[in-house]
């Protein structure tokens, strides 16, 4: 050890037995002396500072209450005011300063004038908060017992505060007389026992040969600073950039030679890089560099300095090797957990099966794999649930980095008949299986050799075969193959692939559970719609319906015929999707037809339908209210009058359209329903102003009809709101499409319903579309025969004759006689029980129709007369021989219309007696 430190000092040493003794000698004498000359000192220095504290307050005090003291401070520069004035108490008082400042401590005044504006150091929060105190205040700009009295308003604000001081080398001035005499005689004492102990010491260092102080420095030095940085190596380079210590650690991890102490840092044999940080000094935080095959991180700072001049750095390096490895597999788990995240947000983004495959795919491709195969059971594809077998599947979505590839297309059906296959022994066990080489793969070989061969020559290596899995039932199954670029599925990949694997699952069975939904609401839906449209005269009709994309909705469409060679057009849609909204379709399109055979105006059988509705939803009305509308039937499912959110059919739009092709006249109304198009002859498009209304159900509003008068060949067009509007497009632009669509003429229903939907049709819509185009007729005016009546019995006869004429122009003879009858008592009735005007018409349209009206709202009933009653059988013989018969009402009265067919073979006539016509005309209704 003393070779290495070098010599022993020739002075006394106070580690050494010498050196002790000595300075115990020394410390005794020190203290006697010591005691005895502080205790003066102190006593004087307390008498003084008491007399320092007791100036300073008073003249604070006497400042912070002089007269005009507040107003100075006030003025726009009290410095100027309050500066002499300051001086002038200070000098007065025998202070070294005396300062007014703000209640922040700035001042105004000042002994010296460069502090003026800077702010007061120490505490002055007492005295903003009103105290007046002293203090032995230490700092700048000198040490001096001060007081700080504040200063107040008459309301006792605190406006300012005043600090007055003496300092400290002043206040000790009347010790300092005294000091020479008592430190004389404290040197002669001290001297007297230090050179005894000094003669004593020196007999004793030779006996002892004590150890120097610097020796003992040093070696604590490196005993500290090795037993503080055992997991660190720890480097000090002193200002030269030479070596002055490396612990065992950083000998390790630099390699350093035994005597590299004292050596500079560029002959240690470090690399270059690592060297020319430590002879730059600069500083750096976990900054690598590579050592061999460590990877270090430096951490480099400078020692404080000595004297304004730098003493050295200090480095410690740590291995950080194994936490690059342990970095590298936290990133690759960020990258799956972040590639599962995707996942979430990017599978089952649609409602659709192949759809959701080909989203799996596209997410595992090329992060996870190079390609991916979904392979799905057949009845999964049509949504139906699955049977349990899963020997055959067909493949559903195919992805990779290649568009060339060994693997069967999308569409073939890929079979599980070899058990020992990856896909069979993972659909078997309800888990991953791996195939880290696809060459060792024998079953998988077997069940297909020239498939396996192409692929292993296309380089496919590495498989993960994943069933897909949902409420623990086999929906398929997705396999995720790697080619020679990438390196082999690990076991580590087994439980990411089947994390994946699930998720898609999952929205793969509710793709499945709607498609299957889906199917079924079609098929309600079609089966509630109109299967086949009447043959009419009024128009010729063509329609299209489209249920959305992503549900069955409410949209439905109608064509009724109505008395009078009339026909009603009428669209609806419900809010919502699924069998729900079929069924609700349903009930309000067989509601439609109940009141339409009514013969109601529009706006009248929207206020019967929106009264019906409401009476269902009502839930104090239970099934009774149900049964008003659908006669009693049973519940359905649909609006069962509970009042639930669900159930109730708020929320159903529609619009009524009622057209009489004798005279050309069109009648409408609409319950928040889009109102139609009119395309004239000529092909220009209107949208004529229909009332809106609200919605069914809403109540509250009477409806609005409005009538038109059309001209022959005029095209109506009906459609609901998805037809023109999307979230996509708005509904003006869609008018706009849908009104150049409808420009072009000379074209049929059937085309222009194409041509519409052509136009305007979304690849996905997002709501139904029911469009009804119907191309108005007239009758012609040689089908048609009327005549008014006067209010005369005597004219019944001259009426049946002119029919009879007329029917007899028509060539209807084998019908004569029974419309005649039919007259006689219809004209009869009017006469009697009627009121003018009274008018009857002949219609010939497929039926032949007749209509009596007059102005009276009184309706005939029928009845069963008695054999004794002299009248009450006119109506009955109506209703025998016509094949169809009733009444509906006008603005003026009522119309009561019969229907027969135009020949004796379209229907067999009733054999009933009958009598003389003429004798008809006097029995009663």
């Amino acid at each position: 050890m003393t070779g290495r430190l070098g010599r022993r000092p020739k002075g006394l040493g106070l580690r050494s037995v010498a050196g002790q003794v000595f300075a115990l000698q020394a410390i005794i004498v020190v203290l006697l002396v010591t005691v005895g000359v502080l205790a003066l000192i102190f006593q004087a220095r307390y008498d003084t500072e008491r007399d320092a504290r007791n100036r300073s307050l008073a003249a604070a005090e006497a400042f912070a209450h002089a007269p005009g003291l507040v107003d100075a401070l006030r003025a726009p520069d009290p410095t100027a005011l309050l500066q002499d004035r300051a001086e002038s108490a200070r000098r007065a008082a025998e202070l070294d300063f005396l300062a007014v400042m703000t209640p922040d401590g700035i001042r105004y005044t000042d002994a010296r004038p460069e502090l003026i504006g800077e702010r007061a150091t120490g505490d002055i929060a007492r005295a903003r908060g009103g105290e007046s105190f002293t203090e032995i205040f230490t700092g700048e700009p000198t040490d001096a017992v001060r007081a700080i009295v504040p200063i107040r308003t008459e309301d006792g604000d605190i406006v300012g505060l005043v600090g007055t001081g003496i300092e400290i080398q002043n206040v000790g001035n009347v010790v300092e007389d005294q000091l020479p005499l008592l430190l004389g005689t404290a040197a002669g004492a001290l001297l007297l026992a230090v050179g005894g102990a000094a003669l004593v010491s020196r007999r004793l260092r030779r006996q002892t040969h004590g150890l120097g102080p610097l020796e003992m420095t040093r070696i604590n030095e490196h005993h500290e600073a090795v037993l503080h940085a055992v997991r660190e190596g720890v480097v000090i380079i002193d200002a030269d950039r030479r070596l002055l210590l490396a612990n065992d650690e950083a000998r390790r991890l630099l390699d350093l030679a035994p005597d590299a102490e004292q050596r500079h840092v560029t002959e240690l044999g470090l690399d270059p890089r690592t060297a020319a940080l430590l002879s730059s000094g600069r500083v750096v935080t976990d900054e690598l560099h590579l050592a061999g095959d460590r990877l270090l991180a430096f951490n480099v700072r400078p020692t404080e300095p000595t004297r304004g001049r730098p003493t050295g750095t200090v480095m410690t390096l740590r291995d950080s090797t194994e936490l690059a490895t342990v970095s590298g597999r936290a990133e690759v788990a960020r990258g799956r957990l972040q590639l599962l995240y995707e996942a979430g947000v990017g599978i089952g983004t649609t409602l659709d099966i192949v759809r959701t495959a080909e989203e799996l795919a596209e997410v595992a491709v090329p992060r996870f794999a190079d390609f991916v195969t979904v392979e799905l059971l057949e009845p999964v594809l049509r949504g139906e649930e699955p049977t349990g077998a899963y020997t055959e599947m067909r493949r559903t979505a195919l992805k990779g980095i290649r568009a060339d590839h060994p693997l069967q297309p999308v569409g073939d059906p890929i079979r599980c008949v070899v058990p020992t296959t990856p896909m069979a022994r993972a659909l078997d066990s309800g888990h991953a299986v791996l195939v880290a080489e696809l060459a060792t793969a024998d079953g998988w070989q077997a069940q297909d050799p020239e498939g396996a061969a192409a692929a292993l020559a296309y380089g496919l290596h590495s498989l993960v075969a994943v069933p897909l899995l949902a409420r623990g039932v086999v929906l398929g199954m997705a396999n995720y193959w790697r080619v020679d670029t990438s390196a082999p599925f690990g076991e580590e990949d087994l439980t990411f692939a089947e994390e994946l694997t699930a998720r898609a699952a999952v929205s793969i069975d509710n793709a499945r559970r709607f498609t299957r939904e889906h199917a079924m609401a079609v098929t309600l839906q079609r089966s509630l719609l109109p299967r086949v449209l009447p043959e009419l005269s009024a128009v010729d009709v063509a329609y299209r319906y489209l249920p959305a994309k992503a549900g069955v909705g409410g949209d439905w469409f109608d064509v009724i015929p109505l008395p009078g060679a009339r026909v009603a057009l009428v669209v609806g849609d419900v809010v919502g999707h699924g069998l729900h909204a079929a069924a609700t379709m349903g009930r309000l399109r067989t509601a439609v037809h109940n009141f339409s055979t009514l013969d109601l105006p529009p706006d009248e059988l929207l206020g019967h339908l929106d009264e019906l509705i409401d009476r269902i939803d009502r839930p104090d009305l239970g099934d009774a209210g149900a049964g008003a509308g659908d006669g009693g039937g049973e519940d359905d499912g649909g609006f069962d009058g509970d009042g639930e959110g669900s159930d109730r059919m708020t929320g159903a739009t529609c619009l009524y359209v009622v057209y009489d092709p004798a005279n050309g006249r069109c009648s409408m109304a609409r319950a928040g329903h889009p109102g139609p198009a009119l395309v004239h002859p000529d092909g220009r498009v209107e949208f004529p102003d229909v009332p809106a209304g609200l919605p069914l159900g809403v109540g509250g509003m009477p409806f609005e009809a409005a009538e038109l008068q059309l001209a022959e060949g005029t095209r109506l067009v009906l459609f609901t709101d998805g037809l023109v509007e999307d979230r996509e497009r708005d509904i003006d632009t869609g008018l706009g499409l849908l009104t150049e669509a409808l420009a072009t003429t000379g074209r049929g229903p059937e085309q222009a319903c194409a041509d519409v939907l052509s136009a305007l049709l979304l690849p996905a819509p997002d709501d139904d579309i029911a469009l009804l185009i119907a191309d108005t007729r007239r009758l012609e005016a040689d089908r048609i025969a009327q005549w008014d009546v006067p209010a005369d019995p005597a004219e019944v006869s001259r009426v049946r004759n002119a029919g009879a004429a007329q029917l007899a122009a028509w060539q209807l003879d084998g019908i004569a006689f029974t419309a005649e009858l039919i007259l006689s008592e219809l004209i009869t009735n009017a006469i009697r029980y009627g009121a003018e005007p009274i008018r009857v018409r002949l219609l010939r349209d497929r039926r032949l129709i007749c209509e009596i009206s007059d102005g009276s709202s009184t309706a005939p009933h029928l009845r069963y007369a008695a054999t004794t009653d002299e009248g009450g059988r006119g109506l009955f013989l109506v209703a025998q021989f016509a094949e169809r018969w009733g009444t509906r009402y006008t603005e003026r009265g009522k119309v009561i219309w019969a229907e027969l067919p135009l020949s004796t073979g379209d229907a067999e006539l009733p054999q009933v007696p009958v009598p003389d016509l003429d004798a008809l005309e006097d029995m009663a209704w």
